[in-house]
Parts: C-alpha cells; structure tokens; sequence
C-alpha cells in the first residue's frame, strides 16, 4: 500500500488512502489471476519483493514499485518484460487523469494518450481516468 499512498498522495482523498488494506488488495489480485484474468510479474531486490505488475494478454492493469525504488530503472525493466509478455497488435491501459508522474512514465515508454476516458467507482471515491495504448511487438 506504500507504493499506492506515495503515487497518490494529493490525487486522491487521504481518508481514502489510510483506508486501503494491503490484504484487501491482496485478496482481490489474488482472485482476479484465479478467475484467468491476468498475470503477474514482480521485481525483486535482494529477496525481497519491491515491485509488480498485473497484466492480461493485451492489457496492462497495475504496475507499482515502492517509493524508495523510483527512479532507479526497475519500473521500466518491469514494464518491458510486460510488454515483451503481452500478445495482440495492442496493448491498453487505463491512468488517472491527473496522475502526471504515471502519464509521463507511460508516454516515455512508447504509450500514448488514446483520447479515450472514462469515470470508475473504487469505493466511495470516482476517478476520472484515461487510456493510453501502444502497438505490441
């Protein structure tokens, strides 16, 4: 939960944020890959696991590293091995529109802004998203 506290912090409601349960999470991934919804990748330092990221053939749904491992090149191995995993001629994913940081992210690895958005309902709070797409290799 720190990854997803620190990449929202002032994006969305602190009440929100002190809420979320990692078990909670946990749980729902956990049932996701069961049902065949998606894979999942994780990027580990020294045994120890400090990122993921969760992905169907043609859509990528979540990738997260804790704060502390920013900026270090472990997203953009992660993200690659992603992509490199994916099929179909087009990769999708779904942003928070005023997640800066993750837009920036994505355009630098290839994304781009589809023109496409939406409204999602996560709990009690509504997020205004938008999609980025890439052609898959």
């Amino acid at each position: 939960m720190a990854s997803w506290r620190a990449a929202y912090a002032g994006l969305l409601p602190e009440g929100f944020l002190a809420r979320l349960s990692a078990g909670e999470r946990a749980a729902s991934w956990e049932q996701r890959i069961r049902e065949g919804a998606g894979q999942v990748l994780v990027v580990e330092e020294d045994g120890v696991v400090v990122g993921f990221a969760a992905f169907a053939p043609s859509q990528l749904y979540a990738l997260y590293l804790l704060p502390e491992f920013w900026d270090r090149g472990l997203g953009r191995a992660l993200h690659d091995r992603v992509v490199a995993a994916m099929s179909g001629e087009t990769a999708v994913l779904w942003v928070l529109a005023t997640n800066e940081r993750a837009k920036a992210f994505y355009l630098r690895q290839g994304w781009v802004d589809d023109g496409e958005s939406a409204t999602e309902q996560l709990d009690d709070v509504t997020l205004d998203v938008v999609r980025f797409s890439r052609p898959l290799p």
